[in-house]
């Protein structure tokens, strides 16, 4: 009578435990439907190109929000060389779409115009990798 009893409790675990699983997986995978959706709507929506420069004493404070792309900002950077900005501190995110928040200041003390700014970072953003930035004071 032992035996079978424990024999029986054993195997009333084991239903448990495959019952218990079972609703995990489906759990699982509501959560990953869910997550997929997600993922999906992200991709369709289409964060236009955002600049805002604003000068701050000596500084340029420029934040900057787009879609992700290819070497976007390497051509910031070419950019901000171009004016002559050295860029103090950044902190960029590309985790689904391209952000970046930057200070950035003068070589010289040449007075470079917020509008210049804005305009080289824009043209920067539709750049395609590998073209030389325009002179932008012209």
């Amino acid at each position: 009578v032992k035996r079978s009893s424990i024999v029986l409790n054993v195997l009333l675990q084991c239903h448990k435990l495959k019952v218990k699983l079972e609703e995990i997986h489906r759990e699982y995978q509501n959560l990953m439907t869910i997550r997929n959706r997600y993922f999906t709507l992200l991709k369709h929506i289409q964060v236009s190109k955002e600049v805002e420069v604003e000068k701050v004493g000596e500084e340029f404070v420029v934040k900057v929000s787009c879609n992700k792309g290819r070497d976007k900002l390497i051509s910031i950077l070419e950019a901000f060389e171009e004016l002559g900005l050295n860029v103090v501190r950044a902190r960029v995110n590309c985790s689904h779409f391209f952000t970046m928040e930057a200070i950035a200041v003068a070589q010289d003390q040449k007075t470079t115009d917020i509008n210049d700014v804005t305009q080289a970072i824009l043209m920067a953003i539709e750049k395609q990798g590998g073209e030389h930035i325009k002179d932008f004071r012209q």
